[in-house]
């Protein structure tokens, strides 16, 4: 049953900072071209870890980061103050509209900062604890995205970090949602960040085998829902959003993306890494996220899975959401972004929630690329073909991570 008697919560303003693109306009381009932002790893020398490519932002981030702040900030904050400048100069808010109680901060990251605790790990090794960087610890600690976002922007109302690996994007956007729908916040800059491309990270993810080793055609290497799949790319970027109370945007004459209707999570209780069987955690989250918008599974025309190019979540996501949506399943127009950028940890459920606010916006669906060869036993309608023109009302975006923590965000045209 919709839960009633809540504020409509809206998104009024886009930052993606992605491997493929930065900002906006570049972001929605490159999806409607099935870029690719896989390339070989050049933030460190790849030569000893097995997967050696990755989606690398390569766009500089000067122009929203001083490069004297920036060498006290670890790249996942750094990332994140970029996109939520990008998001802000979107949304056409000032920043005196932005200071105070009634805007909020609630940002994420899977990791944190792991370059800077890998750097300072070297130093203890070889100069030792007397020589750490007392800028270590609020360098490395993952609540500093969303603590530098509210200071760069004054924003003194709620505020709070989501570390859920995977899903943390997503549960960012849904939990920030949620303030704004209380009434206890007007605006809220929500979503997440990584910057995970570091030989320890890239090295850890290449020992467990969840990486993709299709090094001589990394443009070709993340490839969702196809037979030949051999794991997921690691990407690194942000995205953040900003969510408004519907009347007040309404007001002020901003440009509506979309308005989030839905939010469910869950968790599997079942394994550390792969997901439970049948998708049964994700139902959860799906079902919950239908269910808070009062939306029957029929409604809904486009849902951006989680879709990782690893064997056991494109099965499960697709057995899932077969069991969620009955036999509308076959009428699902169904893509995974990561095919394009990579996977971004904690920042992937904010960029593919961008990419589902401009399609809903835009009436244009981003594909699934180097979707060549299907896996027989994934047959629903993964939009291999090119981006494709749709009118949609309900979009829906999944996200699951490590540990069995799932969400599920539902968003509607406006």
């Amino acid at each position: 049953m919709a839960i009633t008697g809540l504020k409509r919560v809206v998104i009024t303003g886009l930052g993606p900072v992605t491997p493929i693109g930065l900002g906006a306009a570049a972001y929605a381009e490159a999806q409607r071209a099935g870029k690719s932002g896989i390339t070989r790893i050049t933030r460190f020398d790849p030569a000893d870890v097995a997967s050696k490519i990755a989606g690398e932002v390569s766009d500089s981030l000067d122009p929203y980061v001083d490069p004297r702040e920036a060498r006290k900030l670890d790249r996942y904050v750094q990332l994140a103050l970029a996109a939520a400048a990008l998001a802000v100069a979107d949304s056409g808010l000032s920043e005196e509209e932005l200071r105070g109680e009634r805007t909020g901060t609630l940002l994420g990251s899977g990791i944190g900062g792991v370059k800077t605790f890998e750097d300072q790990a070297q130093v203890l090794h070889t100069r030792g604890p007397g020589r750490i960087s007392p800028m270590f610890v609020p360098m490395q600690i993952a609540n500093m995205g969303t603590g530098h976002v509210a200071m760069r922007y004054g924003a003194t109302g709620p505020s709070s970090t989501v570390v859920t690996a995977c899903a943390t994007g997503t549960g960012a956007i849904g939990d920030a949602a949620r303030y704004i729908q209380l009434g206890l916040a007007d605006v809220m800059l929500a979503g997440g960040s990584e910057a995970a491309i570091t030989p320890i990270a890239i090295g850890g993810f290449s020992n467990m085998k969840a990486l993709s080793t299709r090094n001589d055609e990394p443009e070709l290497a993340s490839r969702p829902f196809a037979a030949s799949r051999d794991g997921f790319v690691l990407g690194e970027g942000a995205g953040v959003v900003v969510l408004e109370e519907y009347e007040k945007a309404r007001a002020r004459g901003a440009t509506i993306y979309a308005e989030i209707v839905g939010y469910g999570t869950s968790a599997d209780a079942h394994h550390i890494t792969m997901p439970a069987p049948e998708g049964r955690g994700a139902q959860v989250a799906m079902r919950m996220a239908l269910a808070t918008a009062g939306v029957n599974p029929e409604q809904v025309g486009y849902v951006n899975a989680h879709g990782t190019s690893t064997h056991f979540n494109d099965l499960h996501e697709t057995q899932g959401i077969k069991h969620v949506f009955g036999d509308h399943a076959r009428q699902l127009a169904i893509s995974s972004t990561k095919s394009m950028t990579g996977h971004l940890l904690g920042a992937a459920g904010a960029i593919e929630a961008i990419a589902v606010a401009q399609a809903l916006k835009d009436g244009v669906l981003p594909p699934t690329i180097n979707l060549t060869d299907p896996d027989p036993e994934l047959d629903l309608d993964y939009i291999p073909e090119g981006a494709r023109e749709a009118q949609v009302e309900y979009a829906l975006s999944n996200s699951f991570a490590f540990g069995g923590q799932n969400a599920a965000l539902l968003f509607k045209r406006v």
